[in-house]
């Protein structure tokens, strides 16, 4: 294995907080001496299932330990998620059903091993245990800790103060994360700077069932596109992991300047000397485009084949720099009678625009044009005809083509 302090070094590449950093070097110099991997355990919220750049954040990390050589172990929360972890809200998350969570944990299962080597990943649903306590045992589990203690969460704390209802059964959201630690005996947990109360419960419930407890890793939120929100599907500033490499090649020439250094170290697995010397190279001059031109290749190869990353390069460099119709553009069939409005939802599958909304905000604004005529409001109800080019934003491209039979 890697020498610990070189595995320190590409660990906290990144990364927010590392709580415990004497504690984790021990357990790393103790992992390489015994050849025995350390368990990585996170968590993950099967609520939302669409994974965009701003989740692959902590699976980058997660790969990072896995290529060192230790085991990743993935608890799908799906008997937490039943209950709802109210963090940062104002009052409790609405319950998931079980049909529901099952769904989301198989598309998230389906869309990590992108990011996630399989053979050394395992999986798991806190179900497993969770659901096998008898009320003895529950009793014993709340015993570990103190309402007090509980209250010290900003947002029971807010709800407290403000009056607002705090169910007991909300309690036991981070007591039940918190045992998932004592079940897999984690070594070490990963997950972003929401969940600090949630993964220090499991050093301390961990210490209660007379286990070594886990060193802690955060790693901060991505910030989109827009350069001042977070990543997000609903605000349009994501780089979604299933977009075709075309598009996901054209947002990340997008990616502000000033974010380039912070992209390279959140979602690549770039070495940390690599980007301090893309580091040296910004500050001494270089033009930022032309780092852009890296990182969108090095982003998009690690989601789709080499061929396909070449493509989205001769796409992008013909559409923006020379602003003609590139080739091999995405192609969308159209039947007999569609209108431009008919095929927005497409369009959005497509990953061309994220709303009904911003396709017609585009519009509005003269961002849209059809083949080379900008777009008015009212044109959007005029039927298209095969081999029609839509142009959206600068360097978004469709073209129509007839629908088969089968369509």
């Amino acid at each position: 294995m890697i020498a610990a302090q070189e595995q320190m070094k590409i660990i906290c590449k990144g990364i927010d907080t590392l709580l415990q950093k004497e504690e984790l070097l021990e357990k790393l110099e103790r992992s390489v001496r015994e050849e025995k991997p350390l368990t990585v355990k996170f968590g993950m919220d099967p609520s939302a299932p669409d994974i965009h750049l701003g989740h692959t954040v902590a699976l980058r990390k997660l790969r990072q330990m896995q290529d060192l050589g230790h085991k990743v172990v993935i608890i799908i929360g799906d008997f937490t998620g039943r209950i709802g972890d109210p963090t940062g809200k104002s009052k409790g998350r609405t319950a998931l059903s079980e049909e529901i969570v099952k769904k989301n944990a198989q598309t998230y299962c389906e869309q990590i091993f992108k990011v996630l080597d399989t053979k050394k990943t395992e999986i798991h649903f806190n179900s497993e245990w969770l659901s096998k306590l008898d009320f003895e045992e529950v009793i014993r589990l709340a015993a570990t800790t103190t309402v007090a203690r509980m209250l010290e969460r900003d947002d029971f704390q807010s709800r407290y103060q403000n009056r607002i209802p705090i169910g007991v059964h909300e309690f036991f959201y981070p007591l039940m994360q918190a045992y998932d630690s004592v079940v897999i005996n984690a070594d070490l947990e990963l997950g972003g700077t929401d969940q600090t109360f949630n993964i220090l419960m499991g050093r301390n419930l961990q210490k209660a069932y007379s286990q070594e407890a886990q060193a802690a890793i955060f790693v901060p939120l991505l910030v989109g596109l827009d350069g001042k929100e977070k990543m997000s599907k609903s605000l349009g500033n994501y780089v979604g992991i299933d977009e075709p490499a075309e598009v996901m090649f054209k947002k990340l020439m997008e990616v502000p300047d000033e974010l380039i250094v912070t992209y390279f170290e959140l979602v690549t697995d770039e070495h940390p000397d690599r980007i301090d010397d893309i580091r040296r190279q910004l500050k001494a001059g270089a033009n930022p485009r032309d780092i852009k031109l890296i990182l969108a290749e090095t982003v998009t190869g690690l989601y789709h084949s080499q061929d396909e990353v070449e493509a989205a390069k001769i796409y992008y460099r013909e559409a923006f720099s020379n602003k003609a119709i590139p080739e091999g553009i995405p192609e969308l069939p159209v039947a007999s009678g569609e209108t431009i409005y008919d095929t927005v939802a497409k369009l959005i599958n497509m990953g061309l625009v994220t709303s009904k909304s911003e396709f017609l905000r585009l519009v509005k604004q003269g961002g849209v044009q059809l083949n080379g005529e900008k777009l008015q409001p009212a044109d959007v109800q005029q039927p298209l005809k095969p081999q029609d080019v839509m142009k959206i934003g600068r360097k978004r491209f469709v073209k129509y083509v007839t629908a088969s039979i089968d369509n």
